[in-house]
């Protein structure tokens, strides 16, 4: 099935990870880098969700892990997503603010809820949710919840916030959760509540995204599997009745070495590739190749320049 997307020759909105890892993490930097990101042009200014980096983990980095170095480095060093977007909020007024993306599985619903609705109002309707299953297995059990059944356990916390961000009186019964019928008076500023893009690379995942989500959070990957996963996600959008041309595609690109795409001259290559393919958003993360904030801030305007 082909779909031409309402958004085929609009601009492309070019995003930019906050420093939150690795040499960049310096939750004191945030406000400082939002706010030159944003003065540079950047669409958006995204987060990601580590939990927990073990000495011996029981998974692979999918995204190049092996035996001796079973994730980047970088991923020791990782600041809260949340303070994160909060610090971003609070000095920009343009920027959309996203995450890619929490583990939405280790969350409890009613607290994400609460400190999701909080940051869409802090940022006057800006947010863009974003979840994914993630790969990492101890940090489930480290946020005491079970591997097993991670997929439903994510729909079931899609299930959830849609009833605490769209219900009056709010309720929920589940097999992971139970909301007794409560009066829940902080909304989101978005309606009827913020758009909700999900990550993943595999069939079930995409399934998931047309069924159910406002978009796909995807990586930087050749072009055939890109459309190959793309498909799934706009039939079964079809499927399931809704409109497949509303669905977005933010591409993560992360310049690093030895993928290809290793330096930010790199990046627009790639750029020129995404709007091909009628993708309007992309994130650039260049957590890899810089070494400080300021550096990382430099990179921004150089990409900024020949990205335009």
């Amino acid at each position: 099935m082909t779909t031409t997307p309402r958004t085929a020759g609009a601009p492309l909105r070019l995003g930019l990870a906050l420093p939150q890892y690795g040499p960049l993490a310096d939750p004191a930097a945030v406000a400082r880098f939002a706010t030159a990101a944003e003065d540079l042009g950047f669409a958006s200014l995204w987060v990601g969700d580590r939990i927990l980096t073990p000495l011996e983990p029981s998974d692979l980095y999918p995204g190049g892990g092996t035996p001796e170095h079973p994730y980047p480095k970088e991923f020791e060093t990782f600041a809260d997503p949340f303070t994160t977007l909060a610090a971003a909020a609070a000095v920009t007024r343009t920027a959309r603010l996203g995450m890619s993306a929490l583990t939405g599985p280790v969350y409890s619903p009613v607290l994400l809820a609460r400190a999701l609705t909080s940051l869409d109002l802090a940022s006057s309707g800006r947010l863009d949710v974003g979840f994914g299953l993630g790969w990492l297995r101890e940090e489930y059990f480290a946020a005491g919840v079970p591997w097993e059944g991670r997929g439903n356990r994510l729909e079931e916390l899609l299930d959830a916030l849609d009833a605490l961000w769209t219900g009056d009186p709010v309720a929920h019964e589940g097999p992971q959760w139970r909301i007794a019928p409560s009066t829940v008076g902080l909304r989101p500023a978005q309606e009827p509540r913020p758009p909700v893009l999900l990550g993943g690379f595999s069939p079930p995942a995409l399934a998931r995204v047309g069924r159910r989500a406002d978009g796909w959070l995807a990586g930087w990957m050749p072009k055939q599997y890109l459309n190959g996963l793309w498909s799934v996600a706009l039939e079964a959008a079809e499927k399931a009745g809704r409109d497949p041309g509303a669905l977005r595609r933010v591409l993560r690109i992360n310049p690093r070495r030895g993928t290809g795409v290793e330096t930010v001259a790199d990046v627009p290559p790639c750029l020129d590739v995404a709007r091909e393919e009628g993708i309007t958003e992309v994130l650039v993360d260049l957590h890899y190749v810089a070494k400080d904030v300021d550096h990382a801030l430099d990179l921004a305007a150089e990409l900024i320049t020949t990205a335009i």
